[in-house]
Order: structure tokens, then C-alpha cells, then sequence
């Protein structure tokens, strides 16, 4: 309860401090829309708080004179302020030749850029009285989908996934000692291939509010294991991940000579929100490190868990489901204390690897991730996907048995920090 107390209350101190960092993530929106005017105030005014992805931008307005005169002088000295610690910039792609006549298929296309998606929002609501100003700024949240939740890790679906193994049906009040012997012959599912999907998105709540050009954020991972190509079609495993945490920027020395960009750490809350034996749940602080050398990121973490009671020996022995204490108490063996990962980005591609170990000299075990994203024919922010996997961990039901696993989908976001 202490950890929720804390956590609620911290939660409800940053979120007083939200609306600046709101302000700029809708700077940033008005900026990709070419409303150079409109952005310029807010990310000139977090240029002059150290933020460096809005030094970047506001150098490259002066330089091309986007909603400010033009000025070599002022672009300049934000390009400097901004050398070497924001390189990750997409340049955007350019506009389309406007054709005099649209057929239908041309009409489909324009259907998936958000510039018809606003516009049929607009007409939709055309009819609401919006002179009120309250009712108005509630509107334009609205219209521009804009409350300030960004992606976090990559968002995916994966229609198909093929395992080596097919998978255990866990059943939630019974334990392996008093499964009746009639119902073992049910105790793995029919086959190896199921659907899966992941749900990853942050809220950034504060931005240097302690004064280091830092960034607090809550994040939400959701992901889900689908037997879709089951009898009943049921949901195998859902996988729960909200976490708070901090980023901070290093220094340009600690930058300049080690390219290392950042650090982040937090608190991180994993569980598949099960009851009985079927519960897996582990509680983390964790502290990570952001590499970057040119197109290569590196990212190294590592986590402290908070032990947690053991069980009365009534729930080892299968009489007692309810019993309260630790679900898992050797995930640690499993999952180790920390990973390493590289994404390299070539193009408008992205390959990520990611390497887990306990690094015990015995009883060693641990995981690889490789994963490949490239776009959906030209679309901005539809990527197809790859994942392979190999090894422990790959859900925390199954933490402590052994897949390999093939899976191909789209991917809508992609992750690195």
C-alpha cells in the first residue's frame, strides 16, 4: 500500500505541472502542420529553457525564415546551443503534386493523411456552438486529438506468431498437484500460431522542473497473446506495464566525450492482473543510459527489485490459491538484472536488438530480441514488422519456460529510449 500511496501522490504533485509540457507537444503538432507562426512562440520559449529539440527547431526557423524573419545570425546561435544533443530529426517528406482531378483511388489515399482525417473532424462538429471560450479549447482538444499522450515503446500487431512450442493452459484456482487427471490431456493449447499486439503510449507530465532540462513521464505498456486461430479464440496472456520515470540530459562535456546523451530511471509495475496460480507480478526501480553514435543507440538498463513475502506453504501444497506474498519468487533467475539494446537506423528502417542474461556461471539463462520495421509502401507511420525472439521472459505467465518465436505484423510507432 505504501508504494501505491506514494506513487498516487507523486502522480497528482507533477500533473499541476503539466500544462507547459502540453503547450509545447502542441507547438510541435502546429509546427509539423506548417503553422510556423503559431509554434513559434512556445518553442522559442522552450529553446530559452534549455529544451534542445526546440533549439533545433527554432535555428531552423530563423534559418528558412518559417514564422520569424529570417536571420543566419540568430539560426546560428541555436544550432550551436543545439549541437550533438538532438541528431534524431526526420526530415519531412515533401508534399504531393496537387492534382486538378481526383479519382476515387486518389480519394482513398488522401484518407490516410490526417489532413482529411481534421478536416472531416471539423465538418463533423461544425453545427456545436464553440463561442464559448471554455467550450472552444475543449473542442480543439478534440478535433486535433491532442491530449498530450505520446508512444512510447514500439506499438504493433502481430496477426501471425509462430512458436517451436505449443503453450500451457494456465488455470487459475488449481495448482499442477490437484489437476484432475481427465483434464491433462487439455493442459497445452492445439497449436503453435496466435495473434499478438502491444499498446505502449506516455504522458509527459513536467519539463525541468527541478532545473536540469529534465523530463518526468508516466508510461503504459499493454500486451496481449491471442489464440485467435484456437477453438473460442481466447486471450492466452495480457501483460500489464505502467511505469514513472525520469529523463535527464547529460552534460556537453560527459556528451562530447562519451556520447552519452542521457540517463533515465524510475519505478516500473509489471503483472498480467491474474488471481491464484495463474498470478505473475514484480516490482522494479531501474536506471538506464542512452548511447548514440550517429545512427547507432545504445541502451543499457538495469533494475532492483522489491522482495516481497513468500507464501504459506498451504499454496505450494495446492489447498491454498488466495494465499498472499510473492508470485514468482525466482523471476530474477529468469529475467536477470538488467538488458542491453541497439537500434541502428539506415534509411527509413530500423533494426533493434536486445540481449538479457542472469550472467549466472550455472543455470544461465536469458533471452535475444531482434526486431525489423521498414515502411508500409510510402506511409509515414505504418511500418511493416518482424520480431524474432529466443529464450526466457517472453511473458510473464511463461517467464520461466524457454520459446522461440516468429512474428509478422505492422508496427505503428517505434521505440529507442
Amino acid at each position: 500500500m505504501y508504494k501505491i500511496f506514494l506513487l498516487l501522490s507523486f502522480f497528482t504533485m507533477v500533473q499541476l505541472f503539466a500544462s507547459s509540457a502540453d503547450a509545447y507537444v502542441n507547438a510541435i503538432k502546429l509546427y509539423h502542420q506548417k503553422a510556423y507562426k503559431k509554434a513559434f512562440l512556445e518553442i522559442e520559449k522552450e529553446a530559452i529553457r534549455g529544451n534542445k529539440e526546440a533549439q533545433y527547431l527554432l535555428a531552423e526557423m530563423y534559418e528558412k525564415g518559417q514564422g520569424v524573419e529570417e536571420d543566419v545570425g540568430q539560426a546560428l546561435y541555436w544550432y550551436k546551443k543545439s549541437s550533438s544533443k538532438y541528431t534524431y530529426i526526420i526530415d519531412e517528406k515533401p508534399d504531393e503534386e496537387i492534382l486538378s482531378k481526383e479519382n476515387f483511388t486518389q480519394r482513398l489515399k488522401n484518407q490516410m493523411r490526417y489532413t482529411a482525417e481534421e478536416k472531416g473532424a471539423h465538418f463533423a462538429f461544425s453545427k456545436i456552438d464553440s463561442s464559448v471560450p471554455a467550450v472552444k479549447s475543449h473542442m480543439l482538444k478534440m478535433l486535433e486529438n491532442n491530449f498530450g499522450l505520446l508512444p512510447y515503446q514500439t506499438n504493433y500487431v502481430a496477426p501471425f506468431t509462430y512458436a517451436n512450442t505449443t503453450y500451457s493452459r494456465h488455470l487459475a484456482a488449481a495448482s499442477d498437484k490437484t489437476i484432475p487427471d481427465e483434464w491433462k490431456k487439455y493442459k497445452n493449447y492445439d497449436n503453435h500460431i496466435e495473434a499478438e499486439y502491444q499498446l505502449s503510449f506516455q504522458k509527459p507530465l513536467t519539463y525541468n522542473l527541478f532545473g536540469w532540462n529534465e523530463y518526468i513521464s508516466f508510461a503504459y505498456t499493454q500486451r496481449v497473446w491471442w489464440k485467435i486461430y484456437d477453438e473460442s479464440s481466447p486471450f492466452r496472456e495480457t501483460n500489464y506495464l505502467p511505469e514513472l520515470f525520469m529523463i535527464l540530459p547529460t552534460s556537453d562535456t560527459i556528451d562530447q566525450r562519451y556520447n552519452l546523451k542521457a540517463y533515465k530511471f524510475g519505478y516500473r509495475h509489471q503483472s498480467n492482473g491474474q488471481e491464484g496460480y495463474h498470478s505473475r507480478s514484480w516490482d522494479r526501480l531501474f536506471f538506464a543510459t542512452l548511447w548514440q553514435f550517429k545512427n547507432l543507440f545504445i541502451r543499457a538498463e538495469g533494475w532492483y527489485r522489491f522482495p516481497e513475502d513468500k507464501k504459506d506453504v498451504s499454496f505450494y501444497t495446492g489447498t491454498n490459491p488466495k494465499a498472499s506474498g510473492d508470485d514468482n519468487p525466482d523471476i530474477l533467475d529468469y529475467m536477470g538484472y538488467g538488458d542491453l539494446e541497439l537500434a541502428y537506423m539506415f534509411g527509413d528502417s530500423q533494426i533493434n536488438l536486445l540481449w538479457r542474461n542472469n550472467l549466472h556461471r550455472y543455470n544461465n539463462r536469458g533471452a535475444i530480441k531482434i526486431d525489423y520495421s521498414t515502411p508500409f509502401f510510402n506511409s509515414d507511420n505504418t511500418y511493416w514488422y518482424i520480431k524474432l525472439f529466443s529464450g526466457y521472459g517472453e511473458s510473464m505467465i511463461d517467464y520461466d519456460h524457454s520459446v522461440s518465436k516468429l512474428s509478422i505484423g505492422f508496427a505503428y510507432s517505434r521505440g529507442i529510449f
